[in-house]
């Protein structure tokens, strides 16, 4: 394979978010799905050694036979002059010219945890990793970059917010809250956002929209932080409300009152 800066080395790429693709000079290259599993954890885990990634490629077997289906692997994929592999040592890692679109995520949470606003296309990456793999590394990654992405959304949105930038921080906020309609903290951004806006109808509406449906999903309620938000907005209207409601009168076909023996009694009753 050329080297890194050869002015004829070929764009390759690597894509897990969203399912398996791999791209020479934009063009699809076939991989047969034994062979993606080893590319992919070696994308994922650049570090690792060939004992690690036998263990995860093969955990039934044993070393031994998991590390000699790990050379077949490789050496099936170096047959290719499309294989994006490069062995260093005891590790094996993708070429220094393959473009991963996970680093591209993992770069963009960064730039966010620094205060800066990313490229869209790290922000936007909205699918999965490698859905419809089920292994047990698979999973973990998996749910390790969808609570990246989450947490950098909010983050996003939070600098945004800050910043005065309330489209933007809207725009963030809403995409995290699409990701994990359930979770709270985008919902409480988009009604923080509302009423730095001065838009308390929408602040009201967004709260009630996500309680009722924390209430039909979990029979929760919103946190008491959640509804903190909207104490200083809702407390006219509560005490308005008290004021207009009329004096409940008495049943008068109801039967009377009992009375304990120390209860007092109206004058002239006895």
């Amino acid at each position: 394979m050329p080297t890194a800066g050869d002015p004829f080395t070929p764009r390759v790429s690597l894509h897990l978010l969203g399912g398996f693709r791999l791209l020479h000079d934009d063009a699809p290259v076939v991989v047969p799905r034994g062979l993606q599993r080893v590319i992919a954890l070696i994308g994922l885990q650049p570090a690792a050694t060939r004992s690690h990634l036998a263990g995860l490629l093969w955990p039934e077997t044993s070393e031994e036979r998991a590390l000699s289906s790990l050379r077949t692997a490789l050496w099936r994929l170096r047959q290719d002059p499309c294989c994006p592999l490069l062995t260093d040592g005891d590790t094996v890692r993708l070429g220094t010219s393959v473009h991963l679109d996970v680093d591209e995520l993992v770069e963009a949470a960064a730039q966010v945890r620094d205060g800066q606003v990313p490229r869209a296309g790290g922000v936007t990456g909205r699918h999965d990793l490698l859905p419809g793999w089920y292994d047990d590394w698979v999973l973990l990654e998996r749910e390790r970059l969808r609570q990246l992405r989450l947490h950098m959304l909010e983050d996003l949105a939070g600098n945004h917010l800050a910043a005065g930038r309330h489209g933007e921080a809207l725009e963030a906020a809403l995409e995290a809250m699409a990701a994990e309609p359930l979770r709270e903290t985008p919902h409480r951004l988009v009604v923080r956002i509302h009423l730095a806006e001065g838009n308390a109808f929408e602040a009201v509406h967004a709260f009630y929209v996500y309680r009722d449906l924390l209430l039909r999903e979990l029979r929760l309620e919103p946190s008491p932080a959640m509804s903190a938000l909207l104490a200083e907005t809702l407390a006219p209207i509560r005490r308005a409300t008290r004021r207009e409601s009329p004096p409940r009168r008495p049943d008068r076909a109801g039967p009377a009152p009992q009375r304990g023996p120390n209860a007092p009694t109206a004058p002239g009753s006895r």
